[in-house]
């Protein structure tokens, strides 16, 4: 049985990502840019540092990262306050099940710790977590390893001891090498061939993955 669990946030944790894209592209029609959905998917388990340079090569470097990435927040925490924040299927039954096995939890998340904190405690699951390591907490962002070796260090645990849920492409590229387990529960993206082997359980959703990962 696996000591320590890690899970990403966007996508896996909560049904962010769609909500994140309709805001992009609102944002980018109203100043007339071409946005689509290809583009958004590049930015997908990133770094705002990484996404800022992503961007730029798409819009050139005048484009004001910073600025819609201010503008997104401030419409993404609007439209939560509003209709609340749109978790997925199993994530409450999977923090039961790994609490009632005694397992460590830790956050790996590329989004700000100001953000995901935040998140945390609107879902009512701030208090499960042993550790957090946010986007501000590493220098090289998924597909790097080094958040997922934060995470099993803030543990106590080694890597090998843990298994890692993600959704994204370089989630897992992540997780593989820090040499976790891998759960990948798709979201918007499907997993590649490149990256089919690093993945340990392919799962539709979190409910399914305590199946997986119990037996």
């Amino acid at each position: 049985m696996f000591k320590g669990a890690v899970f990403d946030m966007d996508g896996l944790m909560i049904d962010s990502e769609r909500l994140v894209y309709s805001i992009w592209q609102e944002m980018l029609d109203e100043d007339g840019k071409e946005f689509n959905l290809d583009i958004f998917k590049k930015t997908i388990g990133l770094r705002r540092e990484d996404s800022c340079e992503y961007y730029k090569s798409v819009y050139g470097d005048d484009f004001d990262y910073p600025a819609y990435k201010a503008e997104s927040r401030i419409r993404y925490f609007k439209r939560i306050e509003k209709n609340g924040v749109p978790v997925k299927k199993g994530l409450y039954e999977i923090f039961d099940y790994l609490k009632s096995v005694g397992c460590k939890i830790s956050l790996a998340t590329s989004t700000s710790s100001q953000t995901a904190l935040k998140i945390m405690k609107k879902i009512n699951l701030y208090d499960k977590f042993d550790a957090f390591v946010c986007g501000d907490d590493v220098k090289n962002g998924k597909p790097e390893r080094e958040g997922f070796l934060i995470a099993a260090k803030k543990l106590g645990l080694e890597p090998v001891d843990c298994v890692a849920f993600e959704d994204s492409i370089n989630g897992i590229k992540s997780a593989h090498a820090a040499g976790m387990t891998t759960v990948m529960v798709p979201d918007l993206l499907e997993p590649t061939d490149e990256i089919k082997p690093m993945i340990d359980f392919l799962c539709t959703d979190l409910s399914e993955a305590i199946e997986r990962i119990s037996n």
